[in-house]
């Protein structure tokens, strides 16, 4: 009764009041649920409140070794069992002393990985692929064009509607994480292949979808999804390529481009500067592979096959005769 009660508090009240998308809460309130089952399965149904720290640790455990979960999946387990007692606490229905991760200790953060991105060549590819006789296939070029050209994510390009898109002012707004609305610039190019996709679409009103499939609804985000990865495949490119793999290739070509890391912080939608860090580490990664690159390798090489037995006198040393 109080696992019902609780979760549905923090999930509707807690959550919702921060602005989290509903996918977000969704995923949370899952995260919560599988800790209960286990904790029903493993604890004697424990209600929430005498929970312990220990308890928390194996569920951690059980969850790494007979789930098979890896580090960001345990990491984020902590972290919402973290602010679910938290906000339990905060309203009133716990106390603070009973709150199992009160004195819980930090996980150490998994280092994130270095996001793989497309070549320009591979990017010119995926561009061109789509048809530009057909309906869908003007579709398709414009949706892989507002992804690359924007770095908006894949549930703001689901989420978009006509009257989001200002082909005279060249900006896309879009609603972000935590219902946060921001701009973005669209360069001549990407405003073209948006307009001829209109042109064919058909006028709808400002607040239809964008985006829409053979029946005229709004495509979800596996469906675009779906459409980027079959295109790829088409355009025979070797990589897995995703709507979030674009949105990283727009982020890396920015910073190969001289583009400063604030700039591209408020095109992504980064909260904090230091999410937009690691397209830092890609290009320092460029720089590296350049080093070694460098021609000067291959003339010390050179020089060295050239002279293979020459043997350098030591230098003597000179001796200095002092006057009597």
């Amino acid at each position: 009764m109080k696992w019902g009660y609780w979760t549905s508090l923090y999930t509707r009240t807690h959550c919702t009041a921060r602005g989290l998308r509903p996918l977000t809460i969704a995923a949370y309130e899952a995260a919560i649920r599988q800790f209960r089952a286990y904790v029903e399965e493993h604890l004697e149904a424990k209600p929430p409140d005498e929970v312990t720290a220990s308890d928390v640790l194996g569920y951690l455990q059980h969850l790494r070794v007979v789930k098979g979960n890896g580090d960001s999946a345990v990491n984020r387990t902590a972290v919402i069992l973290k602010s679910f007692y938290r906000a339990i606490v905060a309203m009133g229905h716990l106390d603070h002393r009973s709150n199992p991760m009160a004195g819980f200790p930090t996980i150490k953060g998994v280092p994130r990985k270095l996001p793989t991105v497309l070549t320009a060549e591979e990017t010119e590819q995926l561009l061109s692929q789509p048809r530009r006789d057909t309906v869908v296939g003007l579709r398709d070029r414009a949706l892989i064009a507002v992804l690359y050209g924007t770095g908006i994510r894949v549930s703001e390009c689901a989420g978009l509607r006509q009257g989001d898109i200002d082909l005279r002012a060249l900006t896309v707004t879009v609603i972000g994480k935590g219902g946060h609305q921001r701009t973005v610039p669209l360069n001549e190019q990407t405003a073209g292949t948006l307009s001829l996709y209109m042109q064919v679409r058909g006028a709808v009103l400002p607040a239809a979808p964008f985006f829409v499939s053979r029946r005229h609804r709004a495509m979800s985000r596996g469906a675009i999804y779906e459409r980027v990865r079959s295109t790829a495949r088409r355009a025979r490119i070797a990589k897995i390529v995703s709507p979030h793999r674009l949105r990283h290739t727009f982020a890396t070509h920015l910073v190969r481009a001289g583009v400063g890391l604030v700039t591209i912080r408020d095109l992504l939608g980064h909260r904090l500067i230091t999410s937009t860090q690691i397209y830092l580490h890609v290009t320092a990664q460029d720089l590296r592979a350049a080093a070694d690159r460098h021609p000067i390798a291959k003339l010390l090489g050179a020089v060295e096959h050239l002279l293979p037995d020459v043997k350098l006198p030591f230098q003597h040393r000179r001796h200095v005769r002092r006057s009597g």
